[in-house]
């Protein structure tokens, strides 16, 4: 399941408060759409907080407004008997999230599948040489990813160098992972990359 928060600035008649706000009190606003199955399924969320306390909310599931605290209980009555901005609400679903779900899936979800990982030496390097191996990934989204190295199945953490998570452009992202080792004979060098588009953990492994 997909989950996107969309933070927008709505030109509706959003209060019909008559309680005092003083300086110190925060009222806020969250707009939230939840797809599910692709776009099979979208739920448009309008959250209303009054000191962090959710009081009423607008659900696309529902079509109106629904209650959350008696707080809100004035709020939903009057906003529910506002067709016209009920049909606005309504109306979002179709007009503003799932044709942005379109445009932004072509470059981000559906990228999740593009990736490609290795492992090397930097060079032809002989035994009792420091080895530079360097582990690359590249063309994964998101960004975040997890790289280990091993040492005969045991993790390694002193000489290991990393250049950090680089964009490539596209909304993509690259990575090396390197371990400085001096290699011996029949030792086995184990890149583990662990990433959310992969069900288990890749792994390539290196020997002399």
């Amino acid at each position: 399941m997909a989950d996107l928060t969309v933070i927008l600035m709505v030109l509706c008649p959003l209060l019909a408060l008559s309680r005092d706000t003083l300086p110190r009190f925060l009222e806020q606003v969250k707009h939230e759409s939840h797809f599910s199955n692709g776009m099979e399924r979208v739920q448009y969320l309008v959250r209303y907080f009054y000191n962090q306390e959710e009081y009423v909310r607008f659900d696309s599931d529902l079509g109106q407004y629904k209650v959350v605290t008696k707080l809100g209980q004035a709020d939903a009555e009057y906003w529910n008997s506002q067709k016209d901005c009920l049909a606005q609400k309504r109306a979002a679903v179709d007009r503003f999230y799932r044709d942005n779900h379109r445009i932004g899936e072509s470059f981000t979800v559906q990228r999740r599948g593009e990736h490609r990982v290795g492992g090397s030496p930097n060079k032809e390097g002989h035994l009792m040489d420091h080895n530079l191996l360097v582990c690359s990934m590249s063309g994964f989204y998101p960004g975040h990813i997890e790289i280990r190295w091993f040492w005969n199945g045991h993790e390694e953490e002193a000489g290991v160098l990393s250049t950090g998570l680089l964009q490539n452009g596209d909304w993509t992202f690259q990575t090396l992972v390197m371990l400085e080792t001096v290699p011996q004979s029949g030792e086995v060098y184990t890149c583990q990359v662990e990433h959310p588009i992969l069900k288990s953990p890749a792994a390539v492994e290196w020997s002399e």
